[in-house]
């Protein structure tokens, strides 16, 4: 069917009817009688050449195209109302949807989000956070923010923040702490990056233990665990100020190693919006360490 011939009314007078089994009350949400919105399905039913409900002596029934063309229509003006909702006082809002590795989206971005919605008012942030695994294309995501070495496949990458690697415990194991060694002989918290803590203990001179005991998927479940009195953690330190300051987590030794950085993706096929270019200057402007975009292998560095 042509777009000109498709009897709009009539197509909402359905989706309604449909979604309240009801002439009436479809006709109550839409401010028009019953009889008006009866005689608009009837009018699309006879365009359509098929029967869509079946009247009942209580109500109404879909039939078989009904059930089929129902959630199409649902979806449809669900959409439509979703975008027309961002026009506002002749201002179109934009979505940026940004995945966000959860420790940086706790410890860095969202003291800040009222900062970029003061400078873009007309852009809406939809934040979706994960354990640092993500699929740009597959999560129908603009731009994802994750920890590593900034080389992913398809990706181009800008560096946001250095994440030095330090131990964390609660105040009470940190007490029994006098050298570095002396970690080998508490339960060390691992995250799924197995290496980390055989980094650190190389870096700090002692010899790295084997490693038994609990394994997390994300900084901000090792930070809780540690702060709880579970064992010690592997952090990056500048992510968890709150849980320092507050006393929660005590930092035994100053040794760090560095695993990773932190990095803003996009795919390199990916056409910049307006919304977009504001975001990733946003982040050019706020965060504190910030060479040139890098794109390519860890090598081409």
């Amino acid at each position: 069917m042509e777009l000109p011939k498709l009897p709009l009314n009539a197509l909402r007078a359905f989706e309604a009817s449909a979604r309240h089994c009801s002439f009436t009350r479809a006709g109550l949400e839409l401010r028009v009688s019953q009889t008006a919105i009866s005689h608009q399905v009837k009018s699309l039913e006879d365009l359509l050449g098929v029967k869509l409900f079946r009247r009942l002596p209580r109500g109404l029934a879909l039939t078989d195209e009904g059930s089929a063309l129902a959630p199409v229509m649902s979806d449809v003006f669900k959409r439509m109302c979703a975008t027309l909702s961002r026009f506002e006082e002749g201002n179109f809002h934009e979505v940026v949807t940004v995945g966000v590795v959860g420790t940086f989206a706790i410890g860095w971005l969202m003291e800040r989000l009222p900062d970029f919605h003061d400078a873009h008012p007309s852009l809406d942030l939809r934040i979706l956070s994960n354990n640092n695994r993500v699929d740009l294309a597959g999560d129908g995501l603009d731009f994802a923010i994750r920890f590593g070495d900034g080389s992913w496949h398809g990706t181009d990458a800008m560096h946001l923040s250095a994440a030095p690697l330090s131990p964390v415990c609660s105040p009470q194991i940190a007490a029994r702490l006098k050298e570095p060694a002396d970690l080998a002989r508490i339960e060390l918290l691992r995250s799924y990056r197995s290496d980390e803590w055989a980094q650190w203990f190389r870096a700090a001179g002692a010899q790295p233990p084997i490693l038994r005991g609990m394994v997390f998927d994300t900084s901000l479940a090792l930070a809780e665990a540690a702060a709880r009195g579970s064992g010690a953690a592997l952090l990056p330190i500048t992510m968890f100020g709150h849980y320092l300051e507050s006393g929660r987590l005590v930092q035994p030794f100053d040794i760090t190693v560095a695993a990773g950085d932190y990095w803003l993706t996009w795919l390199k096929s990916r056409q910049f919006t307006r919304g977009m270019i504001a975001f990733k200057s946003w982040l050019s402007n706020s965060c504190p360490t910030l060479p040139a975009c890098y794109s390519g292998s860890v090598a081409a560095r």
